[in-house]
């Protein structure tokens, strides 16, 4: 593009500001380094962002929405950012066969992550060239903390695309823990070649753990890195090539005559034209060559049809000392696929906005497009805020205006549907972000106010929605796989009981044979898109019964019927919950504060039953727990959490700890939670080896009510 240049792949690169901090969620500590890739996207290596997130070093699920933060160091500050993954390459063995163990395998594949930057950098720096690995090449790597004295030079001893060992010198600082993710950077060539991964350490004393002393037998200072060209590969497989291709104008591009001929009119000076380049790639994170020099008006319109956001900054520029040269410039990009939207500060601002939203009302964003544009084309599949926000910047406007003027976006209709879902405060930010754009688009204040009052009307009618259906069935053991069962249905109006007391028991298949009449009784009487919960009413003693695991499955039946796979099936101890009285009021409140409250995580089996009260009373928001410690203490933890009201309680009832189930559970809003638990046991049923997890979900909804039970005392054994 000529006057226009790109800050990724920089022969000037400094590489003390291309390296990053990569910071654990859980103590702010460097948990690794990446380093820049573009000026927004950032390379690492996945078991780092795996240590960041507190999960387990070769964990191959994708870490979804949750934030990493890093460390950007520019010439005048550092400054901390929050990222997502955008691009997720899991460790795999060689053989690919399994997942990487942490103790028998020494080299692996995979082990990349490119997070994304929510917003452009204020102060942008370059970002380095990158050149395959070679044997024989002399590198730098650096600690993650980015300290100017924490680097260690290195060789590369062989490389043989796949993997390169480097082993370092014998003076200065050796590459060790927390240098994994950084890059292996050519002194030679100013440019990275590969990213650290692995440093073999010295053997280790088999009983005490503690390193032996250093024999001149020992393998010193050698670790292994990932080539540049597997890198490449690697990110190429899954997508990524945007990121490793230079962006060129596309000569036939329908825009770019119109658009250099109107940038011709709106700009003849020079400098004019300079003042307005230079504003623009500020704002975009392009460089220039500085002083009073100007792009041609062809060199201008080259990067408006290549930096997806330039148009939307440009127009930003312009619209004030320039407001009639506006319209004709969106409407000349709309000839064009490249522009977006949005400019990079409104982008940001919109994702620093949506921040603050609570989860459980940003996972109503799918409900709020579909609202909002009843008529648009299918959305993308991957289910996540950042694509559906990407995909709703390409869509057009479809809502009337006075006159000729612009249509209000797909994504400005949006927001006010989610902005109408909002808090007062988050609602009024999401109003102000939006009249700001449509101000510099120049659509009308009565276009927009028009989807405004459509939003309101909306979100009225959701509050109105009917309550879900529920089956209610108080289980009781009586004796070894038999039980008793009271049924009571809920239609909106309270219990009503659909089965009589008596001496009948139950197996666990006929109980589930039972439970499954009374579902089809009630779905037939009461007809509903969304499927009845099902809530357990049990002791302290049952609250680990199998009832999700119930199966129902004679000889005429074409398929199975277990309970916790087709139906959201939860527990509730009236016993517990009514033990003490004076935490009834905290209950309620909890209850009430379900989407904004906070959620805690008991893992550590040293907790005492002081602690755990301690931390409860501590955390009075605290609206959600999830329990992964011992059996032997997880139910005291459990019935602890329910005594003092905490109305949503996650756990496994397996006998092992670090809970698949809990840890996948995590990463779901606490409204969707008995959706997410039933997803979760049906997974059970046909992947049982990756789904190993026996969820328990306790959920006491103090708005819906219980009928009257009859406990007996918990017996010894049962």
């Amino acid at each position: 593009m000529g006057w226009f240049l790109t800050e990724a792949g920089s022969p000037s690169a400094d590489p003390r500001h291309c390296v990053v901090s990569v910071l654990r969620t859980r103590d702010v500590k460097t948990a690794g380094a990446g380093v820049l890739l573009t000026p927004t996207r950032l390379l690492t290596c996945a078991h780092v962002v795996n240590d960041a997130l507190g999960r387990r070093p070769f964990e191959t699920r994708h870490p979804g929405r949750e934030t990493v933060h890093v460390t950007l160091r520019g010439p005048t500050a550092s400054v901390n950012h929050e990222t997502r993954v955008a691009h997720w390459v899991p460790p795999r063995r060689l053989d690919g066969a399994a997942e990487v163990q942490e103790k028998s395998d020494h080299e692996w594949l995979g082990d990349l992550a490119v997070l994304r930057l929510d917003s452009m950098p204020h102060e942008a720096v370059p970002s380095p060239l990158w050149q395959p690995m070679a044997q024989g090449q002399s590198l730098r790597a650096w600690h993650g903390s980015g300290m100017s004295s924490s680097f260690a030079d290195v060789r590369v001893k062989t490389c043989d695309d796949v993997l390169g060992y480097v082993d370092g010198e014998p003076t200065g600082m050796a590459i060790g823990p927390a240098f994994s993710g950084g890059p292996l950077w050519s002194v030679t060539d100013n440019a990275a070649v590969g990213l650290v991964v692995a440093h073999i350490m010295p053997p280790a004393d088999p009983v005490t753990g503690e390193a032996r002393p250093f024999s001149s037998q020992h393998l010193s200072r050698r670790s292994w890195g990932i080539p540049w060209q597997r890198i490449e590969a690697e990110l190429r497989a899954v997508g990524a090539d945007d990121l490793l291709d230079v962006a060129v104008a596309d000569p036939d591009d329908p825009a770019l005559p119109v658009l250099t001929e109107l940038l011709e009119g709106v700009m003849p000076s020079p400098v004019l034209r300079g003042d307005h380049a230079r504003a623009v790639a500020r704002r975009c994170g392009y460089g220039h060559p500085g002083g009073e020099s100007a792009p041609t008006p062809a060199e201008f319109a080259q990067l408006l049809v290549t930096e997806p956001r330039a148009l939307a900054a440009l127009t930003e520029v312009l619209r004030r000392p320039e407001p009639a040269a506006v319209r004709p410039l969106l409407n000349a990009g709309q000839f064009s696929p490249v522009p977006r939207l949005l400019s990079p500060d409104e982008h940001r601002r919109l994702h620093q906005t949506l921040k603050a939203v609570p989860a459980a009302t940003l996972a109503r964003l799918p409900e709020a497009v579909r609202a909002a544009l009843p008529l648009a084309a299918a959305f993308p599949g991957e289910d996540s805020t950042d694509a559906y926000l990407d995909h709703l910047e390409c869509l057009p406007g479809d809502s009337r205006t006075d006159g000729e003027g612009f249509r209000v976006p797909a994504l400005l209709r949006v927001m006010e549907y989610m902005a109408a879902l909002c808090l007062p405060a988050q609602c009024a930010r999401l109003r102000m972000w939006s009249d700001g754009v449509a101000k510099r688009l120049g659509i009308p204040r009565s276009a927009l106010a028009e989807r405004r009052s459509d939003a309101v009307d909306w979100s009225r009618t959701q509050g109105q929605r009917d309550v879900p259906l529920r089956v209610l069935v108080q289980v009781s053991r009586s004796g070894e796989d038999r039980y008793r069962l009271r049924v009571w249905c809920d239609e909106g109006s309270g219990p009503r009981q659909v089965s009589t007391e008596g001496d009948v028991t139950f197996s666990a298949a006929l109980a589930a044979r039972e439970l499954l009449r009374v579902l089809e009784s009630l779905h037939q009487a009461s007809p509903s898109d969304r499927r009845p919960l099902v809530e357990a009413l049990v002791d302290r003693a049952g609250l680990n019964l199998p009832i999700d695991e119930w199966e129902s499955f004679g000889p005429d039946d074409l398929v199975p019927g277990v309970i916790g796979a087709e139906y959201p099936l939860v527990v509730n101890c009236p016993e517990l919950l009514r033990r003490n009285e004076r935490f009834l009021p905290d209950w309620r409140r909890r209850w009430r504060q379900l989407d904004t409250g906070v959620s805690l995580l008991f893992a550590d089996e040293s907790l005492g039953r002081r602690e755990i009260y301690g931390a409860l009373m501590d955390h009075a928001d605290a609206v959600r727990v999830a329990v992964d410690v011992p059996p032997r203490l997880r139910d005291e933890v459990v019935q602890a959490c329910l005594v003092v009201g905490i109305p949503v309680v996650v756990w496994d009832r397996g006998l092992g700890r670090e809970s698949h189930a809990v840890e996948r559970m995590s990463g779901v809003t606490t409204r969707e939670l008995p959706e997410g638990v039933r997803s979760y046991r049906a997974k059970t049923v046909h992947q049982p080896r990756a789904f190993p997890g026996r969820p328990v979900l306790a959920w006491a909804d103090p708005d819906r009510t219980v009928p009257q039970l009859h406990l007996s005392e918990p017996q010894e054994g049962t």
